[in-house]
């Protein structure tokens, strides 16, 4: 399942408390999507490593009162008069069996000894089936709605747009979707691309690396193969246009490489969405008129993936005009 449709059925199912658990590889992103899912419906998000907790973390430690053994719940759980929200327990199926075991009792009965989770709380697990972690029992793994999510690059661009990821990065991927996720499990490396660690690249593009050091720190997050095709495509793209003469109708120059156009739609598309006023988007789109019909063609449709409407606008008839039977 795409990482939106998985986001939009995971919100839908809130409202009946069902219990969900979110299978994939690591780095993907399943952690994001809850916590957006959160932040959308405006309730609390609480993410729960369980491979770092102690059974006792979660069930608490007992202590005598009147006589009679209580357990203390944990201050971190939820409490009754929170606003409501997601629990989320991260790497569920690497966390320990006895671990695993009090989290049984949470998801089953909404208790753990003392302490009731919330009628306002919705409990989310997730995990990696290729990993060689400790099998859930059936038994356990019976009380989840279970959804296996896969690497989407149109979801992934969407989010990256919005993001404001490095313009240079949604390029790249776009020309190479096998970059996006590069985990192989018959390779010994800790390092590969995901979505994470791309996100990783963008941070590092925005920090005060020095160029020396480029290569290594994206190196450390993506591993050297992709690093180096990855600073070859920024090498070879870096003849653009200017862009704001773009906007303001004053500019007709069109990249010849193949990489730099990559990156030049990619860019227009970022600023645009910026400030999406009639007078850009109609610049925009006769600037495209002269672009090779697939590159005009992406540039229309992520805008259209945001929410841009072209309908209204007057340079829009002649563009239909030229590419709509492709576009369709």
């Amino acid at each position: 399942m795409t990482p939106k449709a998985l986001k939009d059925t995971l919100a839908s199912l809130i409202t009946q408390k069902l219990p969900a658990f979110i299978w994939g590889p690591s780095g993907i992103g399943k952690s994001a999507i809850v916590k957006e899912i959160a932040y959308d419906l405006g309730v609390n998000f609480l993410d729960l490593h369980l491979t770092l907790l102690d059974p006792s973390d979660l069930k608490g430690v007992p202590f005598l009162k009147e006589g009679k053994a209580i357990w203390a719940a944990p201050t971190f759980l939820p409490k009754k008069d929170s606003q409501g929200g997601i629990l989320y327990l991260d790497e569920f199926d690497a966390a320990a069996p006895l671990v695993q075991a009090a989290a049984y009792q949470l998801i089953l009965n909404r208790r753990l000894g003392e302490y009731e989770l919330p009628d306002n709380w919705f409990i989310v697990a997730s995990g990696n089936k290729n990993s060689s972690a400790q099998v859930i029992p059936a038994a356990l793994a019976n009380h989840f709605v279970h959804f296996d999510m896969a690497c989407s690059i149109d979801d992934w661009r969407d989010w990256a747009f919005k993001t404001e990821i490095d313009e240079s990065i949604i390029a790249f991927i776009g020309l190479n979707p096998e970059a996006l996720f590069g985990y192989d499990p018959k390779c010994d490396s800790k390092v590969y691309p995901t979505p994470r660690t791309w996100e990783f690249v963008d941070r590092i593009l925005k920090s005060k690396v020095s160029v020396r050091h480029l290569f290594d720190a994206i190196s450390g997050a993506i591993g050297a193969h992709w690093a180096t095709q990855f600073l070859e495509f920024r090498k070879r793209s870096c003849e653009l246009p200017v862009f704001q003469e773009i906007f303001e109708g004053k500019s007709k120059y069109y990249p010849e490489d193949h990489c730099a156009l990559h990156v030049a739609v990619t860019v227009l598309v970022s600023n645009a969405l910026r400030k999406p006023s009639k007078q850009v988007l109609n610049h925009l789109l006769r600037y495209t008129l002269e672009l090779d019909e697939a590159f005009a063609i992406m540039i229309i449709k992520d805008l259209q993936a945001q929410g841009i409407s072209f309908n209204r606008l007057e340079a829009w008839k002649p563009w239909s005009q030229k590419f709509a039977y492709l576009a369709g």
